[in-house]
Formats: structure tokens, C-alpha cells, sequence
């Protein structure tokens, strides 16, 4: 049997990818800030599917929270086999209108803490010759859209480089990059979805079930829908200043993932 471990994993896409783990008979280990809702998916999660469910409870903003997972991921008695890089946050505003300790909270969450948790995980992992990582990114990565889209398109460059410099290690590293998906990430931001069109919306257990099928095949980057591998073709495309504007008015409509 192996362990998963999956950080923001009491909603939205880490609960999804919790669920669907432990339905495959892995353990798992649940990374968030909320002991109690932890402690509760502990227990269902142990309960409806027999395996073993520990609660770790961090903040990834802080020093703290990230070091503890970091050891968690190290220890050579409890190996992790598979990191899931899931949690994560958007601010509401444009640019200078969210203050500067929000932004630099994001960059903490968003990227030094993927990158020491990567770390840590894939040096106990290719020492023993196999595991893998899924680092969640955003179809924002790939358009101008702020500090939320940069720091998603520094996780997807993250991940595809070290996946290369990995490769042969029987480490596997991958960017799941999901649009709008029903989870609690809008409200937590205080963004309003009404305006978002029914067909850009994602399901999360559907997501992370073509997305560990991805992981499975050895892709480095997943992008699990036809209608969003479409969106980024068009992307590819367009020209990057009428982008900017598009990606703009969309984001302080829509917000940004």
C-alpha cells in the first residue's frame, strides 16, 4: 500500500483528489489549516474506504507550517509516494490594489512552498527509485494576468524543468493546470461566479481523475478537458497585447482561476 500526501486537501480539488486516493486503497496524509475538517475527512475517509488517514494541520504561509511538511515528506520510516501540491489562494483586486503582505502570502504558498516540498519529496522519492509529484498550477499560467498567473506559470516552469532533470529517476513531476472549477477557491476570495458561463466550469472528481491518468502516462503537464486544451490553443495564437486585455477584463469579472 502506498501514501499519499496532499496539502489544501479539506476542499475543492484536494478533497477530490483525497477521495479518489483513498477510493484506490492509498493512504493518505491531509495537509490544511483547519484541524477540526481535517479530523472529519480523517474519519470518513478511513471509515468508507479502510485505510489510514493522518492529519497533519499547517499554514503553508508560514515558516512553521512549511518545515513540518517538509519533514513529514522526508521521514525514511513513513515514505510519501505521492505529493499532491494542491493548496493555494486568489486576492481580490488589480494590481497595487492588494497590499503587499497579501502578494508576498500568495508567492509563499504558491512557490517557496512547492518548491521545498518538491524537493523534499522527490529526494526521498528518487532515492528509492519511484514516486511522484503533482504541483496544481492554473489555466492562468499561460495568460498576462497578475501575480496569481505569474505564480502559476513559475509552478508549471518549476515542474517541467525538474521533471527533465529528473527524468530517468523513476520520478514523475506534473502540472495539473484546471480552469473554473466548483469548489470554495471564488468565495474564500469574495469573487462573485455568477457571470461565468455554465460551460467553462469544471467537475473536481473528474479533473483529478483524468489528471492522475495523465500522471500515470508520464505527462509533465495536464490541461484535463477538451474544452481548455482548445481555450490554450487559441491562446498560443493570439496576440500576447490583445491577450493582456482580454485577460484583464476577464480576470476582474471572473477572478483569476
Amino acid at each position: 500500500m502506498t501514501t499519499a500526501l496532499i496539502t489544501g486537501a479539506t476542499a475543492g480539488i484536494g478533497a477530490a483528489f483525497a477521495r479518489k486516493l483513498a477510493a484506490d486503497g492509498h493512504d493518505v496524509v491531509l495537509v490544511a489549516r483547519d484541524v477540526t475538517r481535517l479530523r472529519e475527512q480523517a474519519t470518513e475517509l478511513h471509515d468508507r474506504h479502510g485505510v489510514e488517514a493522518e492529519v497533519l494541520a499547517a499554514d503553508l504561509a508560514d515558516e512553521k507550517g512549511i518545515a513540518a511538511v517538509e519533514a513529514r515528506l522526508s521521514d525514511p520510516k513513513q515514505p510519501v509516494d505521492l505529493l499532491v501540491n494542491n493548496a493555494g489562494f486568489g486576492n481580490k483586486g488589480r494590481f497595487l490594489e492588494v497590499s503587499m503582505a497579501d502578494e508576498l502570502k500568495m508567492l509563499t504558498v504558491h512557490c517557496e512552498a512547492v518548491l521545498r516540498l518538491t524537493s523534499a519529496a522527490a529526494e526521498s522519492m528518487r532515492a528509492r527509485g519511484r514516486g511522484g509529484v503533482v504541483n496544481v498550477a492554473s489555466v492562468a499560467a499561460f495568460v498576462p494576468r497578475g501575480t496569481y498567473g505569474a505564480s502559476k506559470a513559475w509552478v508549471v516552469q518549476f515542474t517541467q524543468g525538474a521533471a527533465r532533470d529528473l527524468a530517468g529517476s523513476g520520478v514523475r513531476l506534473m502540472a495539473l493546470c484546471p480552469g473554473f472549477v466548483r469548489t470554495e477557491f471564488h468565495e474564500r476570495a469574495g469573487m462573485g461566479t455568477d457571470n461565468i458561463p455554465g460551460w467553462m466550469w469544471l467537475d473536481a472528481d473528474k479533473l483529478v481523475a483524468d489528471a492522475l491518468s495523465d500522471l500515470a502516462r508520464g505527462k509533465t503537464l495536464s490541461i484535463p478537458d477538451p474544452r481548455y486544451k482548445a481555450l490554450m490553443g487559441v491562446v498560443k495564437l493570439a496576440p500576447r497585447g490583445l491577450l493582456g486585455g482580454v485577460s484583464s477584463r476577464a480576470g476582474r469579472k471572473y477572478g483569476p482561476k
